[in-house]
């Protein structure tokens, strides 16, 4: 098949999050199945490839208030594997971050993905790339199947299938309604069943979920949690109504980073079953962080300091859980009375907790590595990664019964984690009572560790579900 995949990010070359992971993944595992892969995103500032070359082919996009344009760029990733980028000075190339920078949100963001979702789809045809499939991610491409069955019905793109993927609901694109004007969408789309509206506003998610042949999002669980009222964010009506094109598909992790056994970052690597160089990991992760060294388990988090995160829940239970002969090791950013959190119960406990605030990858391996259990409460959570990541390094997670994290952690006697269910300091506090029972019987956490670490997360069998879904549209 050929797939045009468009994404607001793409790992190695942009990312904010878990969309640029998947965006960087998926279209890879995709072209290893043999299907011939094309993947559109920005060139924002921070992109300086080398490697990237220009295509020779332009776009114009036009707003009521004049064009705005620029050059295609390309780097080719595999045989069957390239992307290509999007240039435009003043949408993409002068900004310092991707959505927003420390005033917020992008005042023009409505027009900048707007230019994103109708370029890519110019992008295929001045490259005569003729897809089969085209796939979205999110709200900053959710006019891209809107654009496809109003302004390019009359081309050669208008047989493809759309799929739209949901990678975090809850981040919706919402835009006062006068975009309507400024793009020059037609207001026959401001409608609330089967357009654009949402509560007198324009919705560039609702029009993903709207216009697009198929839907999916991050995990199964995910999938059931947003048709209901709590998760729904607004569009559950929308989302029961089109159930039966909903599929809910667990992300994957890259198996080739996120490998103990042969790890470069490790001090020492390690397998299910050749688990001694887990505890030299775990010493030099204690050395690193300035704790002392002993028999005291390691609990961990590696994650954005927000409140969808749950790290409010863990600064409640934080001091009683440091009562015990515990150590507590952290990395993160985000939101400042949760980093201020950490610091202060690090400046009452110099023996026992250190964090690191902002984001260090090969640290982030290491925690992996050295900690005997990973923490993530989170309030709800598509997929998760981290979790994922810790089982592969025979560290145990202790998360909230939620969205991918229930479909991936295995809880009871003979799990790979430990779950709790209620967002609640004593469900949580119950959870890490639960781990350090299972730290104080040695043989049981190695059956633990070997559990999770012999499963498979990797891309290659979600990417096969999405190829399923493609074939399946592509049969229609």
């Amino acid at each position: 098949m050929k797939i045009l995949f468009i994404s607001s990010e793409v790992a190695p070359f942009s990312k904010t999050g878990g969309l640029g992971d998947v965006a960087g993944a998926l279209p890879a595992a995709l072209a290893s199945l043999g299907h011939d892969v094309k993947v559109v995103t920005p060139r924002y500032r921070d992109v300086r490839d080398a490697r990237l070359t220009p295509t020779g082919q332009s776009l114009v996009v036009r707003f009521p208030s004049g064009e705005a344009s620029g050059p295609i760029l390309s780097t080719r990733l595999s045989e069957n594997l390239e992307v290509l980028f999007l240039e435009n000075e003043a949408f993409y190339g002068s900004r310092s971050g991707l959505y927003g920078d420390a005033w917020g949100e992008f005042g023009d963001n409505a027009r900048r993905f707007a230019y994103l979702s109708v370029g890519a789809l110019q992008a295929a045809q001045r490259l005569r790339f003729v897809p089969d499939i085209i796939h979205a991610n999110d709200w900053q491409t959710g006019l891209v199947p809107v654009a496809l069955q109003r302004g390019f019905r009359n081309t050669p793109l208008s047989r493809a299938k759309s799929v739209f993927t949901i990678h975090n609901l809850a981040y919706q694109g919402q835009f006062p309604k006068g975009v309507m004007d400024e793009l020059g969408l037609p207001w026959d789309l401001f409608t609330s069943e089967g357009g654009l509206e949402f509560y007198d506003a324009v919705n560039f998610l609702k029009g993903g979920l709207v216009f697009s042949d198929a839907l999916t999002t991050v995990s199964p669980t995910y999938a059931r949690e947003i048709q209901a009222p709590e998760q729904g964010y607004g569009l559950d009506g929308l989302l029961r109504r089109r159930a039966h094109r909903l599929h809910g598909i667990l992300n994957g992790i890259d198996a080739h980073e996120w490998d103990p056994q042969a790890d470069p970052v490790l001090p020492a690597r390690y397998g299910p079953r050749e688990l001694e160089g887990k505890a030299v990991c775990k010493r030099d992760l204690l050395a690193r962080f300035g704790l002392p060294d002993g028999d005291a388990p390691v609990f961990a988090i590696v994650s954005r300091l927000a409140w969808q995160k749950g790290m409010d829940l863990l600064l409640d239970v934080l001091p009683t859980a440091l009562q015990a002969d515990i150590r507590f090791v952290g990395i993160g950013s985000g939101e400042g009375p949760l980093e201020d959190g950490l610091r202060a119960l690090q400046a009452r406990h110099p023996k026992q907790m250190a964090v690191h605030i902002g984001f260090d990858a090969a640290l982030s391996h290491l925690v992996e590595a050295g900690a005997d259990f990973f923490l993530m409460p989170s309030r709800y959570e598509p997929c998760g990664l981290n979790q994922m990541y810790s089982l592969r390094y025979g560290t145990v997670p202790i998360v909230r019964a939620t969205g991918g994290l229930v479909d991936t952690v295995e809880g009871g006697l003979d799990g790979t984690g430990v779950l709790f269910e209620a967002f609640h300091p004593a469900a949580l506090l119950a959870a890490i009572r639960r781990a350090l029972a299972l730290y104080a019987d040695p043989p049981r956490l190695e059956e633990f560790r070997r559990r999770g670490m012999e499963k498979d997360f990797s891309w290659s069998a979600s990417a096969r579900k999405y190829e399923a879904i493609y074939t399946d549209l592509m049969a229609e």
